[in-house]
């Protein structure tokens, strides 16, 4: 089911997406459930419990294991899919449920052969969790997010493992009790589950925590709903270190409000006393051209002129964390598809150079949605593999690999400008 959102500023709208196909959205418009499509389902070796990985972790820093991070790549509406009508139904029909195939290892070797070394996995366990008090996943479920997980791993890729479109941490001081609560037992569960995998596999506490369906959803949230959601991640964080294996040295990743871009969402956060927590950060900006579908919609980036929101981000970002020796991550950005590549190719060099100029590596948020009505995030398609927009994708791969200078990008923006002129 589609969403409203108020009418905020876009500097709290590109805190996350609002519609069926997008990275925090609760629902898909279809909410049936459909047929398992063919693909390769069969476990990877040693995806049956935690015993399977016993590696030693390494001991440093998530500023200098963010250091080694170039590009990411979501996962999305996968298996973060499903309804309140999927409760208790099969992995791969959950995993289907909004359209996209079963995930296979051929699909992220493809990924990782473009150049990306992140996935993010975002992953949905309710409908596969029972009922308090204990929340006990199905082993089931279980085993098919680790399979999914190994796709990764056996890439030697860096994997970030969430909690996606979960409804029941929404950050109401009245709620916070059952919200520990739950989170605390989920979390120990996926924790035991890959207690000794390395430092490849990252943790994150939350995706978007906010005050859904409220005037407060995207705006950066109030000061009540930013310290509960401050209270949650400790919790996470105190309930992974609590943890055998390698979770003592765990990175974990944790969000503010709605992991909003938003300057009171991000000036409010309060990372734990602790050199292995990365800054989660949602950036779909500028708004107009790499989000909004209704009015105000805009196809048109120029680095020249059209920056602003982009550059204020980095600024604070460095400021409030980097400056502070604390790492960040953007764990979703990307601009919609609106037939116009050469200025989301402009606008990718740009994002990407920028952030590296502070060290914070981007994670494409890819529905696999490329045409018709919605939010078109794909860029790569699962059922072909192939890219969708292979000169966005070789794009952002040159540009996290420090193949652009600013500068340069920006005098790309005359020629695009007599484009623009063309076209209208």
């Amino acid at each position: 089911m589609k969403k409203i959102i108020a009418a905020v500023t876009a500097m709290a709208l590109c805190a996350g997406m609002v519609m069926g196909f997008s990275g925090c959205s609760e629902e898909s418009e279809d909410s049936t459930v459909s047929s398992v499509e063919s693909g390769d389902n069969n476990q990877s070796e040693g995806s049956s419990g935690a015993s399977d990985r016993p590696n030693e972790i390494r001991d440093i820093t998530s500023v200098e294991l963010v250091s080694e991070m170039k590009a990411g790549w979501n996962l999305g509406n996968t298996l973060d899919a499903g309804h309140a009508g999927s409760k208790g139904s099969e992995p791969t029909a959950i995993e289907t449920s909004w359209g996209n195939p079963v995930t296979t290892k051929e699909m992220i070797d493809a990924v990782k052969e473009q150049g990306f070394n992140v996935l993010r996995v975002p992953v949905t366990w309710d409908w596969s969790t029972g009922e308090g008090p204990d929340y006990i996943i199905s082993e089931e479920w279980m085993d098919r997010v680790q399979e999914v997980v190994n796709y990764g791993i056996d890439d030697d890729m860096f994997v970030i493992l969430d909690i996606h479109h979960e409804t029941w941490h929404d950050p109401y001081e009245d709620n916070y009790e059952a919200a520990s609560d739950r989170m605390k037992k989920v979390w120990t569960q996926i924790g035991e589950r890959f207690q000794n995998y390395d430092e490849h596999l990252i943790f994150e506490g939350m995706n978007e925590p906010r005050l859904r369906n409220t005037a407060d959803e995207w705006n950066g949230g109030t000061d009540a709903a930013r310290e509960v959601v401050n209270k949650l991640n400790a919790d996470f964080v105190e309930t992974i270190r609590s943890l055998g294996g390698n979770n003592p040295k765990r990175h974990l990743m944790i969000p503010g409000y709605a992991a909003s871009s938003a300057n009171a969402a991000l000036s409010a956060i309060k990372v734990p006393d602790d050199d292995k927590i990365i800054v989660s950060v949602h950036g779909y900006i500028p708004y107009n051209f790499a989000l909004a579908t209704g009015g105000g919609a805009n196809k048109y980036f120029l680095a020249s002129r059209m920056t602003g929101d982009i550059d204020n981000l980095a600024d604070t970002l460095k400021t409030l964390f980097i400056d502070k020796g604390q790492a960040v991550i953007i764990g979703e950005f990307g601009a919609m598809n609106r037939d116009n590549d050469p200025f989301r190719v402009h606008w990718v060099k740009y994002y990407i150079t920028k952030m590296n100029e502070i060290g914070v590596p981007c994670v494409w948020w890819d529905n696999n949605a490329n045409s018709g009505s919605g939010e078109l995030f794909g860029l790569f398609n699962r059922r072909t593999l192939e890219w969708y927009s292979q000169d966005v994708a070789d794009a952002l791969i040159a540009a996290a690999n420090g193949e652009f200078t600013l500068d340069e990008i920006i005098a790309e923006s005359d020629e695009l400008l007599q484009s623009m002129k063309n076209n209208e």
